[in-house]
């Protein structure tokens, strides 16, 4: 009997703190009949990395429903669901409002007097839904614990980039997902500012201001962004771009659990600028590892059509070699946006252009550029050299280990004016560049042969003739530069 009394004691105990320990776990679900009340927050489960909850940003007047870091004192937000429809007045003003799943699965935000403030109801039926916040910070509405997905928080990005959450197309659902930055800091609805892929041509991704482009990155070389070239010494990070019938995204993952980053876009002074942070516990705060726009030549085509831009030279813009400023005048002040013009037709017909190699650059604008993945880098050059359109060429992907000629695969073809061209000291790849005959640094295969056949027939008269040896000013042959300056 003693046995039995004392099991019965053991099987208690653990009765009891089991209960106890589900009573102190953090809730992170809302299910119908028990919605998220105004002074309550959802903590993630598994690392606990996130909270979703009420929240009025300083200085504000307006009361959010988003989701912030759980292990970062400076409260920092992430996602907004209801950036366009905030409740009136602080989180202490609506002291009843609810966060709810009704038993369709529709997520409402509820106002104290009942008023649905903003509302997503998921296409699919769900018998059991459920609103949960995940350890990557994605809201996500499930049928039951473990159900498939049927609609999710970062499918509808704020103004930030997290791990594991996709900036681009998706063609299945029909979604362009997209960065759009807060008003101002008290302000969380949608801004001028807006980051989105352009998937015209070979896809890049663009900072607007309105119908203002900002910032180019470049197009996605099998490693990285060509306008963010240094993104290869970047340690502690994976980034992925897919482009295929399906979606065309770019993303990124942190090696190091423990290690909080994330890509937000700001508006600054009706500015873009996009930044990746990290957050240093010992400091206290955010620890900026990159931004961008960054310098002069950061600005969309700012030495225009055919010109190139390096902060490295004084001023700044240059025309290709083969190219003369457009307005002298203007380059004379040194605004280069006109661009630059060809100093000599190309003569496609007769076949004597030739191609001279641009090194560590940011490609032009590929919006209207011609991709053939299929192609090596030499078929690449054949390809341009027989469309009498085609301005430049560049491999697609450099994956490999190479950036120069002969190396990487695919193709990309430019067929209007270079623009948005720049260089920079390390990294970038080589572009290479179409020009006329005599623009060339060393003469054309015609041109060559035109050579040889002069020689050739001084050769022959020299068998006829007794040449009397005369002494002449020898001239040197200077190689013109890659780029010239304005």
């Amino acid at each position: 009997m003693a046995s039995f009394s004392s099991l019965c004691c053991y099987l208690l105990l653990f009765v009891v703190v089991v209960v106890l320990t589900g009573s102190c776990r953090a809730r992170d679900t809302v299910v119908p009949g028990r919605p998220l009340a105004a002074n309550e927050t959802l903590v993630s489960g598994g690392d606990a990395n996130f909270v979703l909850g009420f929240f009025t940003p300083p200085g504000a007047n307006s009361t959010y429903v988003g989701v912030w870091y759980n292990k970062v004192s400076v409260r920092t937000v992430v996602w907004v669901a209801n950036r366009e429809d905030p409740l009136p007045g602080d989180v202490a003003d609506n002291p009843d409002a609810t966060l709810s799943v009704s038993p369709t699965g529709t997520l409402a935000i509820v106002a104290g007097n009942s008023t649905v403030v903003w509302s997503v109801t998921p296409a699919a039926k769900l018998a059991s839904p459920t609103a949960r916040i995940m350890d990557s910070g994605n809201l996500v509405i499930a049928d039951g614990a473990g159900g498939a997905v049927a609609w999710q928080g970062f499918d509808y990005p704020t103004d930030t980039l997290l791990p594991e959450m996709r900036l681009g197309v998706d063609y299945v659902k029909g979604r362009n997902r997209t960065l759009t930055a807060w008003k101002s800091p008290s302000d969380p609805s949608p801004g001028s500012v807006v980051m989105a892929m352009d998937t015209s041509g070979d896809p890049q991704v663009f900072i607007w201001n309105g119908a203002e482009k900002v910032w180019r990155s470049g197009p996605w070389d099998g490693v990285q962004f060509t306008g963010v070239p240094d993104t290869v010494t970047y340690s502690g990070f994976t980034f992925s771009f897919i482009n295929n019938a399906k979606e065309v995204t770019y993303s990124f993952q942190v090696h190091n659990v423990s290690i909080i980053s994330r890509l937000g876009l700001n508006s600054t002074e009706n500015y873009g600028l996009l930044q990746r942070s990290t957050w240093v516990e010992a400091a206290g705060t955010w620890n900026l590892y990159w931004y961008a726009p960054k310098d002069q030549c950061d600005a969309v085509s700012p030495c225009g059509a055919n010109g190139v831009c390096d902060t490295n030279n004084l001023p700044v813009c240059s025309c290709l070699r083969g190219f003369t400023p457009k307005s002298p005048e203007a380059w004379a002040l040194r605004d280069g946006r006109a661009g630059c013009v060809r100093s000599t037709p190309l003569d496609c017909q007769n076949g004597t252009d030739g191609f001279v190699a641009v090194k560590h650059a940011k490609v032009p604008d590929t919006e209207r550029s011609v991709v053939d993945l299929g192609l090596s880098l030499e078929q690449c050059r054949k390809a341009c050299l027989m469309n009498c359109s085609c301005t430049a060429y560049a491999s697609a992907n450099v994956s490999g280990g190479g950036r120069g000629h002969g190396a990487g695969t695919g193709c990309v073809m430019w067929t209007t004016g270079l623009t948005d061209l720049r260089v920079y000291p390390e990294f970038g790849q080589d572009l290479f560049v179409r020009l006329a005959a005599a623009d060339l640094g060393t003469p054309s295969h015609s041109t060559r042969t035109v050579y040889y056949a002069l020689l050739h027939t001084i050769f022959s008269m020299c068998l006829v003739f007794v040449l009397v040896p005369s002494k002449s000013d020898s001239t040197k042959v200077r190689r013109r530069p890659d780029i010239w300056a304005s």
